[in-house]
């Protein structure tokens, strides 16, 4: 790992301008996100979290398929901004599909009816804490990272084209790559508003 877990943090940030440079291997990567996978905290331990990692041309696909939807939804005269957007996910090394194992989730409620309402609340905790482990690690690893949501627009073709299970939610795409530029300035507000100790 080539940062420590306090410098990931501090310096985990939205990289939209990335490229297809090799930073660390494909194997690399994927061992990255199995580790995440496996030691990612869920509600009674019921590992919801479902990964769908994609390399080369089907990285390229994927983003094929979001530009595809957004020109039937974007307006003509404004699709240029979207397209460029894609344009730079689409450069990237690869892309992460984050999914919800619903089946687990509707089992556990039978199990349990008293916690009914809250196992959909906490696979979705579940997802959020997946996706940034994975965010944070690659961080920690050199790549440029974002998380994008263009979920309802391509589900269904998404599924179709990578034969995704009927029980799989759609949570989120993560693309991912050598950072090509520097994300903007982040302000803070003061911890003391967002923070309260008593000792």
């Amino acid at each position: 790992m080539a940062k420590d877990i306090y410098q990931a943090i501090a310096d985990r940030r939205s990289y939209y301008e990335i490229s297809d440079e090799e930073i660390i291997s494909e194997d690399k990567i994927e061992e990255v996100i199995n580790h995440a996978v496996k030691h990612n905290p869920t509600a009674f331990n019921s590992q919801t979290g479902r990964i769908i990692l994609l390399f080369g041309d089907q990285h390229i696909k994927f983003w094929d398929i979001v530009e595809a939807a957004l020109k039937e939804v974007v307006p003509a005269d404004s699709f240029a901004q979207s397209q460029a957007k894609i344009a730079g996910f689409r450069s990237g090394y690869g892309t992460i599909l984050f999914y919800e194992d619903k089946s687990i989730v509707e089992s556990l409620q039978e199990q349990f009816p008293l916690y009914k309402e809250n196992f959909p609340v906490w696979s979705e905790h579940a997802s959020g804490m997946l996706q940034c482990n994975i965010w944070t690690l690659l961080e920690a690893e050199g790549l440029g990272v974002s998380l994008q949501h263009y979920t309802e627009l391509i589900e269904e073709q998404v599924k179709a084209e990578w034969d995704i299970p009927d029980n799989w939610r759609f949570v989120a795409q993560m693309p991912f790559g050598s950072p090509d530029g520097e994300p903007d300035a982040k302000d803070f507000v003061d911890l003391k508003e967002r923070v309260k100790v008593y000792k």
